[in-house]
C-alpha cells in the first residue's frame, strides 16, 4: 500500500511569520530589546530569572498563550524596524 504524497507547503508571501522559527524569533527579540526588556514587556519567568534561548523555548513550546505574545511582539519589533529605516518599503 504506497501513501498519499503530502501536498506541497502553500506559499505565505505575506505571512511574516512564515519560515521563521521560535527560536530565531527568541534571539531576535533578545538582541533588539535585552533580556530585561523583553522580560518587561512578556512578563514570565524564563525572561526574567536567568534567561537563556533554552528555557525559553522549553517554556514557549509548550505555553501556547506566551508563544503568541512573543509571536505578536516580534511583528512589532518587524514594523518598528521597517518604519526607523528611511526609504524602504
Amino acid at each position: 500500500m504506497t501513501q498519499a504524497p503530502l501536498p506541497a507547503p502553500t506559499a505565505q508571501p505575506r505571512n511574516p511569520l512564515h519560515g521563521v522559527t521560535l527560536e530565531a524569533m527568541v534571539v531576535a527579540l533578545s538582541e533588539h530589546f535585552g533580556w530585561e526588556g523583553l522580560g518587561a514587556r512578556i512578563p514570565v519567568r524564563c525572561f526574567q530569572s536567568d534567561p537563556s534561548v533554552a528555557s525559553s523555548l522549553k517554556f514557549l513550546r509548550k505555553t501556547p498563550w506566551a508563544r503568541e505574545k512573543v509571536e505578536g511582539l516580534y511583528l512589532f519589533m518587524l514594523r518598528e524596524q521597517r518604519r526607523a529605516a528611511p526609504g524602504q518599503r
